[in-house]
């Protein structure tokens, strides 16, 4: 398939975030004890892989940090924090944290451009996405992958709502790539549809890991040959009504796993990788905080998920504009991951110069 012209700007609507919101929750709501063991059976027989794989002690291999996002208000203060978590780790003992940039897929520079690294790159054409603004990311990195200059050779595929905890190192192992398994996503369940793209030759559906394209650390080798792969199966799954409404907000998530099996590449599936406040509740040795569920509470610290709380944090509250300096903690009795996330914006949002002016 040749490569889409670029084009102007599709604009995000809030409608998509709102669905978005909805759907997270019947997700949450569907998945199963059966599901959530067999992943965690799967996860934990391949982080232990055979010590031949093991890298030479001593030898740092430093990754570039890589997220895509938009220029609107909702993605920007969300970048801003997040290169600022960056930023404070870094440099400390354990990370192997390398350079750092924001794919800006909106094909022309904002006003962040001085405060965060960023490289431009062309939104699909427009209409292209339907609506369904992920679906510009393996675009983009194919783009920026084929002009950019980066000099590590592992990439993190991040995403604005990441905070980092701690320092990062690189969680790879020889051509084996790190990755997050998620519980909603499940090759073997929907096993019809993914032989649409993964055909029965390819091998069986279980070599299909169940990941998206983020948190992964990869070589930068890997994702220049996955990368297209990844858009093309993105764009025909957008096209195909039934994977459509299978896989619906996660549909760039199978796609890059399917890509990423067809060029034979599986993944060590790291738990601790990152947790999902407010259903992972400690924070434990966990690398990124992934703040995309809401989390609302009552005032006795009691979790409310699906309806507003007495007290919440939501990113979806802030659409328009960043959140405010110095937000109230959570009441006493909600998880330390809760407690933990909005420290951490508060600490972020302190420290930013400019942050009222809203960017």
């Amino acid at each position: 398939m040749a490569k889409p012209s670029p084009f102007f700007l599709v604009l995000l609507g809030f409608g998509f975030f709102v669905a978005t919101y909805n759907l997270v929750t019947l997700v949450i709501h569907s998945q199963n004890n059966d599901g959530e063991m067999e992943l965690s059976r799967r996860s934990d027989s391949m982080i232990q892989r055979p010590n031949e794989l093991k890298e030479s002690e001593g030898q740092r291999r430093p990754f570039h940090v890589a997220l895509t996002a938009t220029d609107s208000p909702y993605s920007k203060w969300q970048c801003r924090i997040m290169y600022y978590w960056y930023k404070k780790m870094k440099d400390s003992e354990g990370s192997e944290m390398g350079g750092f940039t924001r794919v800006l897929h909106s094909g022309s520079p904002d006003d962040l451009m001085k405060e965060i690294p960023t490289f431009v790159v062309d939104p699909l054409p427009s209409g292209v996405d339907q609506g369904y603004i992920v679906l510009n990311r393996p675009w983009a990195f194919v783009q920026w992958l084929g002009k950019a200059k980066i000099k590590e050779d592992y990439i993190l595929m991040a995403e604005p709502d990441h905070i980092f905890v701690k320092p990062l190192p690189n969680l790879s192992r020889g051509d084996q790539p790190a990755a997050f398994p998620f519980f909603y996503i499940k090759p073997s369940k929907n096993e019809k549809i993914i032989r649409k793209f993964y055909p029965e030759e390819e091998g069986p559906v279980t070599d299909v890991d169940p990941i998206g394209n983020s948190p992964v650390i990869i070589k930068k080798s890997q994702l220049e040959q996955i990368a297209p792969t990844w858009m093309n199966i993105s764009l025909k799954m957008k096209e195909d009504p039934e994977s459509d409404k299978a896989f619906g907000w996660v549909l760039e998530m199978y796609a890059y796993a399917i890509a990423s099996a067809l060029h034979g590449v599986r993944h060590i599936l790291h738990k601790n990788f990152m947790i999902q406040p407010p259903w992972d509740l400690k924070i434990a040795n966990t690398f990124i905080i992934h703040y995309t569920y809401g989390c609302d509470y009552t005032l006795k610290g009691e979790l409310t998920y699906g309806k507003i709380g007495e007290w919440r944090f939501d990113k979806r509250s802030f659409l328009r504009g960043p959140p405010p300096r110095n937000l109230s903690l959570p009441p006493p009795g909600v998880p330390e991951s809760v407690v933990t996330l909005v420290k951490m914006v508060n600490e972020a949002t302190a420290n930013i110069p400019g942050w009222e002016e809203g960017r």
